[in-house]
């Protein structure tokens, strides 16, 4: 069961709807109409009742499809995968044994990685910040939870980096990860019950220039070092979360040192049991 968030020319208020195949059921309208559905106590029985009583489907090709959150802050768990250390330790410059001790840490890293009005959707440009020179894309597993703290569903996130600046210095974190448009989530979220097993779900990331594969991944939530429950009582401790969250689970795959995003790639990231999350880049102020 996936559900989306959409708006159409006709009808510029937020929608969510059921996804099923290539079309779409309308289930709820609003500034808060998917966490209407989330926040339920029975996510999937509220979108069945729904949807008994919905109208006509849409396709999906004539919407336009929009982030998957409505008011929740955007988190990210850093150093989750060996492959994420093991980058940290070589772009840092001096402070590379800080990687490898929160790899082994019972504490995990946790960061607040967008507010909503800095996370993009599909096909919506993600950026570069003006003042960097070497920033990546980040393909994760992420979580969505209620405020209850539950795992109701998962999308996609790409928590774009900007290497050289976090690697200057470890506590320039905040601005190598938090600025306009460095995240992307989408294009759906599938509900926990629908997803593949931990084990089976691959994640894939191909960048795209000038029309040729530049550079491609992949790897397995498998790989994680830490599980789902962990990092959800690691966020939750002294934390309470109104509107839901949602939380970045860290990265697997990481390009080359001397790969670069520039203006004009496309960065495309596909897991299974959710889809294929696909934004161009661009370079300078934001908009």
């Amino acid at each position: 069961m996936r559900l989306v968030k959409f708006r159409t020319h006709d009808h510029p208020t937020p929608r969510a709807a059921l996804l099923q195949d290539d079309r779409l059921l309308p289930l709820a309208s609003g500034h808060g109409c998917l966490s209407d559905l989330l926040h339920a106590d029975d996510v999937a029985a509220e979108v069945l009742r729904r949807g008994d009583s919905a109208g006509s489907s849409l396709a999906a090709g004539s919407v336009r499809i929009l982030a998957p959150l409505d008011e929740q802050e955007v988190w990210g768990a850093g150093v989750t995968y060996e492959r994420s250390k093991v980058a940290r330790q070589e772009e840092s410059l001096r402070g590379g044994s800080f990687y490898d001790q929160v790899y082994q840490a019972e504490r995990p890293e946790l960061f607040l990685k967008a507010t909503p009005g800095r996370v993009v959707g599909p096909g919506e440009p993600i950026r570069v910040r003006r003042d960097s020179r070497w920033t990546v894309p980040e393909p994760e597993l992420a979580m969505v939870l209620s405020p209850a703290l539950k795992l109701v569903g998962f999308t996609i996130g790409n928590d774009v980096s900007a290497r050289d600046i976090e690697g200057e210095n470890p506590l320039y974190l905040p601005q190598a990860k938090v600025y306009d448009a460095s995240c992307a989530l989408g294009p759906c979220i599938t509900l926990t019950e629908s997803m593949p097993a931990r084990a089976e779900i691959g994640i894939r990331l191909e960048i795209v220039r000038g029309g040729a594969q530049l550079y491609q991944g992949q790897t397995s939530v498998a790989r994680m070092a830490r599980g789902f429950e962990d990092l959800i009582a690691w966020l939750g401790r002294d934390n309470h979360f109104p509107k839901g969250v949602v939380l970045l689970t860290g990265t697997g795959i990481v390009p080359p040192d001397d790969f670069r995003l520039e203006a004009g790639d496309r960065v495309r990231i596909t897991i299974d049991g959710i889809g294929t999350l696909e934004n161009p880049v661009i370079q300078g102020g934001s908009s």
